[in-house]
């Protein structure tokens, strides 16, 4: 009787099973489908995202010396910062990255330079107000080079200081005397740039500069940018050594160098495709002693991802004797 029975109910247990496990089946299917989709779509927007990087232009503006103590250290406490960087505001905000050189540290030690006697040793020996970082960050300079023969005038502490004031205030830095940050890396819709710095008052900085040239290579970057602290002062001309430099620093693989230092705009060059600025003079000086050292250049490039191509437009500035610098 219980094996007719089990008999009866046999098929209708296999039946039963055969519908589950089909159920199951399908429902495995359906789920691994539903993944294989979400995948594709995840796969799809992220390629998505990447392509609308490319062909994105980035602008990048390249700025010369940035002095904040001295005479321009009493016209920002008297009218405050904003009113010195009043007239370029526009040039700067326009950009997507503005790059300078900070011609001294920022500190909390007072200012040794305000009110001596020009040509006196402490005219010489600046610092910067704390919130100058700040400031900077706030008209979109937040890049800057440190690789230069100031940095140093209130010695490590000094240095400690500033480079703890920029990235508290998120701006970022290269040419580290101290050789703990000396290149600096910028993304942006695709790209990947490398800042390096030459410093002529650094022992052994050429060697440092080729070696860091060849140190950014291997990060896979689009461009390598050489900022440079060298030459004579108020000389308008690069001399053969400067030249020979410069032509080096392309060989070895720099894409683009900006020069600083000299106080006065100096000559360009084009070598092998590619531009060299040997001084952009002054952007923030108080020295009004000749029309040279009151003129200063400004280069902005322009490239995106797709053919990574620069291209170069020069904005003249005027360094004005009440502490402004305005757009020529």
């Amino acid at each position: 009787m219980k094996n007719k029975q089990l008999q009866k109910i046999l098929p209708m247990l296999i039946i039963l099973v055969s519908l589950v496990l089909i159920g199951l089946f399908f429902a495995s299917q359906k789920i691994a489908s539903s993944e294989s989709e979400k995948l594709a779509k995840e796969r799809e927007q992220a390629t998505q995202a990447e392509n609308s990087d490319l062909g994105k232009q980035v602008k990048i503006l390249f700025v010369g010396d940035i002095m904040l103590d001295r005479y321009i250290r009493h016209i920002s406490e008297k009218k405050g910062v904003d009113f010195v960087f009043a007239g370029t505001q526009k040039i700067l905000s326009e950009n997507d990255l503005v790059v300078g050189n900070l011609e001294g540290p920022i500190t909390n030690n007072p200012s040794v330079s305000v009110g001596s006697e020009i040509g006196a040793h402490d005219n010489y020996i600046f610092t910067f107000d704390q919130n100058v970082a700040a400031d900077l960050w706030k008209n979109n300079i937040k890049l800057v080079n440190i690789g230069n023969n100031h940095i140093l005038n209130f010695g490590a502490d000094g240095l400690a200081q500033t480079k703890e004031n920029l990235s508290s205030s998120k701006i970022d830095y290269f040419g580290d005397p101290a050789d703990e940050k000396r290149i600096a890396i910028w993304n942006k819709n695709g790209l990947k740039l490398a800042f390096v710095n030459y410093n002529q008052f650094e022992k052994d900085g050429a060697a440092k500069a080729l070696d860091e040239i060849q140190s950014a290579k291997k990060m896979n970057v689009d461009k390598i940018i050489l900022y440079t602290h060298w030459g004579t002062e108020f000389v308008v001309d690069p001399d053969a050594k400067i030249k020979e430099l410069a032509h080096g620093f392309i060989d070895s693989g720099a894409d683009l160098i900006i020069g600083s230092h000299p106080h006065v705009i100096q000559s360009k060059e084009e070598y092998k495709g590619k531009m060299i600025y040997y001084s952009l003079g002054n952007f923030i000086f108080d020295q009004y002693f000749s029309p040279q050292t009151q003129q200063g250049l400004t280069v902005q490039i322009e490239l995106n991802s797709k053919d990574k191509k620069i291209i170069i437009k020069e904005i003249q500035v005027i360094l004005k004797p009440n502490g402004q610098t305005v757009k020529r």
